[in-house]
């Protein structure tokens, strides 16, 4: 089955979060005002990167186009795909652990709505959303209980419960937080391509949820 959706790049407190918005009208004004702003944010942060990165490691911006595909939006991963074309890194993730870490000196912000504020946009165009990677410290700070609370007010429907980089010693407190809330726990291989080491597939979402997402409709639980 395959579910239309988009992953939006937003912040709660200054602190990252990735929101998957699904099956929302993709005419909607607000979305596209939203997709044309962050193209044009992310174009002119990744030549920043770029810059910053050429003083130091034989890379330039032709470079990392040549590893973008037709109609994509460049960005961090095209910059990754260059980096191991260079032979600088073996690998898309060591790209992104070494060099193009947000905690890293090439890392350059780009435009982010508030989480609460993608949310409330993604359900007014008819969607659902989907906080990513919750629990995964090696990639962003993770919020506090206290933004599940506000997320889950603004619409948020679901959560990542299984997700590779999520670290294992707080998913319970995850699944609690979720359970509370009756946020949908979700599955996620977050695929890229055969530069990362995550499988396509590598982890699912029931039936049930899939189901609830699709249509809205809960199916019963059996057994």
């Amino acid at each position: 089955v395959l579910i239309r959706g988009m992953e939006l790049s937003t912040k709660w407190e200054g602190i990252t979060c990735h929101i998957l918005g699904y099956l929302f009208d993709p005419n909607d004004h607000a979305i596209q005002e939203h997709i044309v702003t962050t193209r044009a944010s992310r174009l002119t942060r990744t030549r920043a990167i770029v810059d910053k990165l050429s003083a130091d490691v034989p890379i330039t911006w032709d470079d990392v186009v040549a590893h973008t595909p037709p109609g994509a939006t460049v960005g961090r991963p095209h910059i990754a795909d260059a980096l191991v074309a260079a032979g600088v890194v073996p690998t898309r993730s060591a790209a992104f652990t070494h060099y193009l870490s947000v905690h890293g000196p090439y890392y350059v912000s780009h435009y982010a709505p508030q989480a609460c504020e993608a949310i409330r946009m993604v359900t007014a165009a008819g969607g659902k959303t989907v906080l990513a990677h919750p629990v995964a410290p090696a990639r962003n700070k993770v919020v506090p209980e206290r933004a599940f609370d506000e997320m889950a007010a603004a619409g948020l429907f679901g959560v990542e419960l299984r997700h590779p980089e999520n670290d294992p010693e707080l998913v319970p407190g995850l699944e609690r937080i979720a359970a509370r809330l009756q946020l949908r726990g979700f599955g996620a291989s977050d695929y890229h391509g055969s530069g990362k080491t995550n499988r396509l597939g590598q982890y699912t979402t029931s039936a049930e949820i899939i189901a609830e997402l699709v249509d809205g409709t809960a199916l019963p639980v059996l057994g």
